[in-house]
């Protein structure tokens, strides 16, 4: 029988390695990517900047997969190619870094379903980074994808850490399909979760290149379509009564990329929020919410999956954009509605006093 998985994304070279230095052209492209790298557990991944002070990455190099040990967001750095500054996440001076990161999960499964689509993570930096610009997001259909690839067009730019050299490579050659030799979609799709998202491609890949952004020609310069995120891997295995006896060799099928539509919204909600940066300012957050009994975790000041799913609760309650961010202007905006509530707003009481009756 087959078994299948997903992998960060090791060194997957599909044919002739069509890894090279940047060209002239896109020297700019490079000073627009760079890496996000904790020194305690030498985790490195490629990240890329979509506005100054936000960055992209895939969510395992944040989170780390389901059953591993999650890293601490507090102890991470952004770093730019061709600069010395390192820049943390807003927000870590004070723990307050989970309140500056959206992803699309923070448990993520590599074996099926595979989360390959929820992979993506997007990342408010302390103080802006991207002063030599950022790349756009362009929101295409994965059949899109697939039509500019054969065309030639779909190209990766990462870091890999199996080449002697650490600098932003060119990846070429990238082939975006569904169907491969060895698995055919059919099959494929049951492996994944929401696998409509799924950018399954043949850029040349090697470790650390998780995160990067997979890019076409726009009319104003490269566009990310997508991000690279880990390998699909198939390995045959020969079992007796539910017990594996003989595992054969793994082949990597294609590598595994999460379709810009996945995140395009999100991207633009979080480009304009403001992210809170302190615990104090998310206590009263949860202090707010729990005083309306949408929020019973702790009131300890963290950012949390049950503080996510309460601000998710308010947030349709009352009309607004559903984000799960927490922001200062939802504070704002919850502790507005108490006064009107209590009558502390004078205009409150003389808007009701003058209404019709």
């Amino acid at each position: 029988m087959l078994v299948a998985a997903a992998a960060p994304a090791g060194a997957s070279v599909f044919g002739l390695d069509q890894r090279a230095p940047l060209p002239e052209a896109l020297l700019q492209i490079g000073t627009r990517v760079g890496v996000f790298f904790d020194t305690r557990s030498q985790s490195i991944c490629t990240a890329f900047c979509v506005a100054p002070d936000v960055v992209m990455t895939a969510a395992h190099c944040l989170y780390r997969t389901s059953g591993e040990k999650p890293l601490q967001l507090n102890d991470l750095s952004f770093k730019l190619h061709g600069t010395n500054q390192s820049v943390r996440i807003a927000g870590a001076a004070d723990g307050g870094s989970e309140a500056n990161v959206t992803s699309g999960s923070s448990s993520l499964s590599v074996r099926p379903p595979i989360d390959a689509t929820r992979d993506w993570a997007m990342v408010r930096l302390a103080k802006p980074a991207c002063n030599a610009g950022v790349l756009k997001v362009s929101a295409r259909s994965v059949q899109e994808v697939m039509k500019l690839a054969d065309k030639g067009r779909v190209f990766n730019i990462a870091y890999h850490r199996d080449l002697p050299k650490w600098q932003p490579m060119l990846g070429t050659g990238c082939g975006v399909k569904r169907d491969y030799a060895d698995a055919d979609w059919a099959t494929i799709k049951r492996d994944f979760n929401n696998p409509d998202q799924l950018l399954l491609h043949t850029c040349d890949t090697g470790a650390a290149s998780s995160g990067s952004p997979l890019l076409v020609d726009g009319a104003d310069g490269p566009e990310v379509v997508g991000i690279n995120v880990g390998t699909y891997v198939q390995s045959k295995v020969i079992m007796l009564n539910g017990e594996v006896l003989h595992r054969f060799k793994s082949d990597d099928v294609a590598n595994t990329g999460v379709n810009a539509q996945a995140f395009a919204p999100r991207l633009a909600n979080f480009l304009t929020a403001d992210t809170m940066i302190s615990r104090r300012q998310i206590k009263d957050l949860q202090e707010a919410l729990a005083a309306r009994t949408l929020y019973q975790g702790p009131r300890d000041g963290r950012y949390c999956p049950a503080l996510k799913l309460a601000i998710e609760g308010y947030q349709r309650a009352a009309h607004m954009p559903v984000t799960g961010l927490a922001t200062v202007s939802l504070l704002e905006s919850i502790n507005g509605e108490s006064q009107l509530v209590t009558g502390k707003i004078s205009g409150a009481r003389t808007t009701a006093a003058s209404g019709p009756r």
